[in-house]
């Protein structure tokens, strides 16, 4: 368990913390193929590199800007710890985005960078890794600007609920976008229940499109494709931000088992009344000391916000 809450100055106006585990269970994975990175207000930040914490100084960085990052590796394609540290590695030397434009295509480059990597170093043998990627990218006095790819989610808790702020992509949206799925199906499937498939991932790609083939691009979900009761979950969005809401970016192994929903509807109460890292703390303990009924073991990795507005 490798805890983050000290080392970093985010200034008055923002409070974050992170943690990250290789999870719980009878079977619990031998390696943590989840990943995460801050970058302070000063440029100050860390990450995983081989599982272990590591800090570094990005250069240039504007004073007060804040980066934001869980990742989760897709080890069931081969070398999902890897992907995720190779993008975080390309994260830490991205330059800082002030709009989601400028943030999207910088991110869908470094996608395709590393996409082609990966599979030079296969030559051809297998298709690439991939990685879920829900970033929040906080420039100094405006809303932060989200990017999401993948099943990790962005939560915002507040008035004693829990709510998802991401769309997941899996086979059970990509359904909903065809007009398979109503409302009360689709949460059924993706938010009652889990399933551990994926229908795009940074480096990975999409089958969103066509579920027999896979694209190298990725497709950005918004209200041009998503069903009208998801159409304000887009994946690249300036936020509206609650100022008495507690905001966590997570991986899926939190909601890993056979009631998320039930599982979920514990954070409120953990999380009530405490900073940033009281409530990532609470969070990690309630579920490595009492794992969800029917858990699937997997990796945790979760980043607490609160906005001082």
């Amino acid at each position: 368990m490798h805890f983050i809450k000290d080392e970093l100055d985010f200034g008055p106006w923002l409070d974050a913390a992170a943690g990250s585990s290789v999870g719980a269970g009878p079977m619990a994975r031998r390696e943590n193929q989840d990943n995460f990175l801050l970058i302070d207000a000063t440029g100050h930040a860390v990450c995983l590199l081989n599982q272990l914490p590591h800090h570094y100084q990005v250069a240039h960085w504007p004073a007060g800007h804040v980066r934001l990052a869980v990742l989760d590796g897709m080890g069931g394609h081969g070398h999902g710890r890897e992907a995720a540290e190779a993008t975080v590695q390309g994260l830490l030397t991205m330059p800082a985005c002030r709009d989601v434009a400028t943030l999207a295509g910088y991110l869908d480059q470094l996608h395709a960078q590393l996409q082609s990597g990966f599979e030079a170093e296969a030559d051809g043998a297998a298709r690439p890794p991939g990685t879920t990627l829900t970033l929040l990218e906080i420039p100094p006095a405006q809303a932060p600007l989200l990017y999401h790819v993948g099943d990790s989610r962005l939560y915002e808790v507040a008035d004693g609920v829990a709510t998802a702020l991401t769309v997941d992509h899996v086979p059970a949206t990509v359904y909903a976008m065809q007009g398979a799925l109503d409302e009360q199906q689709w949460r059924a499937s993706v938010l009652g229940e889990h399933h551990p498939q994926i229908a795009q991932a940074f480096i990975l790609g999409n089958v969103i499109g066509d579920t027999q083939s896979l694209s190298k691009s990725l497709l950005a979900l918004d209200a041009g494709n998503l069903p009208p009761f998801l159409a304000h979950l887009g994946d690249r969005r300036v936020l509206e931000l609650r100022r008495d809401a507690l905001y966590l970016l997570a991986s899926d192994g939190f909601w890993s088992c056979i009631d998320p929903a039930r599982a979920l509807a514990r954070w409120p109460a953990l999380c009530a009344g405490r900073t940033a890292a009281q409530a990532a703390s609470a969070l990690f303990d309630d579920f490595l000391s009492s794992p969800p009924a029917g858990l699937h073991s997997d990796n945790l990795t979760l980043l607490a916000v609160r906005f001082n507005m």
